[in-house]
C-alpha cells in the first residue's frame, strides 16, 4: 500500500489524511500539538476551531453555500461531523467547538489507514507528502519551506473574538433574534446588544483609545526580511475597523439591518451579536469582534456594551500571526508544487481563507496525492466551481497584491446574461447551478 505523510492535523490536514485514506494510502498524520503548543490553540484535538465557530453561510446561492454543495458531492468528511455538531444559527452552520474537533479526532484515529503521530516535523520530507501545517507553522519547518521555494514568506496578522458566559448576559436589556426575523423574537438564533447613539459614539471612542497588545512579531518579521504589517482585510481587529471612520463598525460588523428591538419597538442605532459557542449554550462569542486589546482592556471597553456590564469572559480576543506561501509561483491548481509532483500544499498556508476552504482544499490534495499514487490523472475542477476557482485564484492571482481569498462569486467566470441586468439573489442562484452542473458533469468524465 502506497505511503504518504501529511503534516498537519488542522481542518485541511484531517481532511486530506481522511480522503488518501479513504483512497487506499497508508497516511502518516503528523500534529505537532500537544508537545509544542500553537498559543492560539486550547486543545490537543484535531480540526480544533482556533477562532470563529461559524463555517458560513448555508444558503445555496450564498459563496459559501456554493462551496458546501461541491464537498457535499465530494463527500467531505469534516462538513459531515460539522452538521453533526451544528448550532443554531439562522441561516449560517455554526458548530459546538469541541464536539466538532472530537468527531473528526475519533473518525481519523479510528480509521485503520491512519496514523497519527504527535511530533513536530522540521523539514519538508523526501517522500509523497501534503504540507498543511496551516497559519501556525512552526519556525523550523517555515524556513524549510523557505528553502525549498527560494521565496520570501507572506504573513498577515488575524484575530480572533471574546467568548463569554450566557448567564452573565443581561437579558433585560439584549434580546434575541436573527436579522429579517419573523414572529416570536424569542426564538431568534442571536443575542443583541442593542446600542444608543449616544452610547455608540462612546464606545467607539473608548475603543480607539484602549490599549493593545505590542505585536513583536512585526519587529522579527522587520529582521527577518519578509512582507510585513499585513491584516487580513476579511478578519479585522475592531480598533482597526474604529480607526478607519467613526461609524465604521456601524457599517461593519455593528451595523443593526434586519433587527428591532422588543424592549423599545425601535431598530438599535447600532448592535453587537453574540452567536452560541457550544452545544450546551453556556458560552457566546461575539460576533465579527476579532481584537488585539490587551485582556484588561478587553474587560473594561466590552462591559460598556449594552447588556454585557456583568460580563464574564471564557476567553479574551487576540492575534495571532498566519503564515501563506507565495503560491502563485509555487503551486499548480492541483496543488502540486512546481518542481516536485509528489509533493502538495493544502489549507490556509496555500493563501485560502475561510474555514470552508481550507476543508476543500485538503479534500482536493488528498484526493489528488491518492490519484498519483494510483497513476491516474490528477483533478483540476472547473473554474465555473467554487473550489476550481479558489485553488486558479491562489496559483494564478498577481504577487503584487496577493491576499488571502476565501470563497465569493467575484473570483468565478462572469455569467453569461446577455446584458440582462439582474438582482443579486438571482445572480447567486445562477452562479450555484452552473457550479453544480460544472462539478457532476467533470466528475462524470475523470472519476472511475
Amino acid at each position: 500500500m502506497p505511503s504518504l505523510t501529511i503534516i498537519g492535523g488542522g481542518l485541511s490536514g484531517s481532511e486530506a489524511a481522511w480522503q488518501a485514506a479513504q483512497h487506499g494510502l497508508n497516511v502518516k498524520l503528523y500534529e505537532m500539538r500537544p508537545i509544542n503548543p500553537t498559543g492560539a490553540h486550547l486543545s490537543a484535538d484535531l480540526a480544533e476551531l482556533v477562532c470563529s465557530n461559524s463555517l458560513g453561510s448555508n444558503l445555496p446561492d450564498r459563496a459559501s453555500g456554493v462551496l458546501k454543495n461541491e464537498l457535499r458531492l465530494l463527500n467531505s468528511m469534516l462538513l459531515e461531523c460539522a452538521e453533526a455538531s451544528a448550532l443554531p444559527a439562522g441561516a449560517a452552520l455554526a458548530v459546538d467547538r469541541e464536539s466538532f474537533a472530537r468527531r473528526v479526532t475519533e473518525k481519523i484515529q479510528s480509521h485503520p489507514n491512519i496514523q497519527v503521530i504527535r511530533e513536530e516535523v522540521r523539514e519538508i520530507p523526501t517522500d509523497p507528502a501534503i504540507v498543511a501545517s496551516g497559519p501556525l507553522t512552526s519556525e523550523s519547518l517555515s524556513q524549510s519551506i523557505a528553502k525549498l521555494s527560494g521565496e520570501e514568506h507572506l504573513f498577515f496578522f488575524d484575530a480572533i473574538a471574546p467568548i463569554i458566559h450566557a448567564e452573565s448576559i443581561n437579558m433585560d436589556i439584549a434580546f434575541r433574534a436573527s436579522r429579517y426575523d419573523k414572529g416570536d423574537q424569542d426564538e431568534g438564533d442571536y443575542i443583541n446588544c442593542p446600542f444608543t447613539k449616544e452610547q455608540y459614539y462612546e464606545f467607539v471612542n473608548a475603543v480607539k483609545a484602549a490599549e493593545r497588545i505590542e505585536l513583536r512579531s512585526f519587529e522579527d518579521a522587520i529582521k527577518a526580511g519578509v512582507k510585513a504589517g499585513q491584516f487580513f482585510e476579511g478578519c479585522l481587529p475592531v480598533e482597526i475597523i474604529a480607526e478607519r471612520g467613526v461609524d465604521s463598525l456601524a457599517f461593519g460588523p455593528m451595523r443593526p439591518v434586519g433587527l428591532r428591538n422588543p424592549h423599545t419597538g425601535k431598530r438599535p442605532y447600532a448592535v453587537i451579536q453574540l452567536r452560541q459557542d457550544n452545544l450546551a449554550g453556556s458560552l457566546y462569542n461575539l460576533v465579527g469582534f476579532q481584537t488585539n486589546l490587551k485582556f484588561p482592556e478587553q474587560r473594561r471597553v466590552f462591559r460598556m456594551i449594552p447588556g454585557l456590564e456583568n460580563a464574564e469572559f471564557e476567553r479574551y480576543g487576540q492575534m495571532h500571526r498566519n503564515t501563506f506561501i507565495a503560491s502563485p509561483k509555487l503551486l499548480r491548481p492541483t496543488l502540486q508544487h512546481i518542481t516536485r509532483d509528489d509533493l502538495f500544499f493544502a489549507g490556509q498556508l496555500t493563501g485560502v481563507e475561510g474555514y470552508m476552504g481550507n476543508i476543500a482544499t485538503g479534500l482536493l490534495a488528498g484526493v489528488n496525492m491518492a490519484r498519483l499514487a494510483q497513476g491516474q490523472s490528477l483533478l483540476t475542477l472547473p473554474q465555473e466551481t467554487m473550489l476550481g476557482a479558489l485553488c486558479h485564484y491562489v496559483t494564478h492571482a498577481s504577487l503584487k497584491d496577493f491576499q488571502p481569498m476565501k470563497a465569493n462569486f467575484g473570483i468565478l467566470p462572469p455569467l453569461e446574461l446577455e446584458n440582462k441586468k439582474i438582482g443579486k439573489r438571482e445572480r447567486g442562484q445562477l452562479h450555484a447551478e452552473r457550479a453544480a452542473n460544472a462539478l457532476t458533469n467533470y466528475l462524470s468524465l475523470v472519476v472511475e
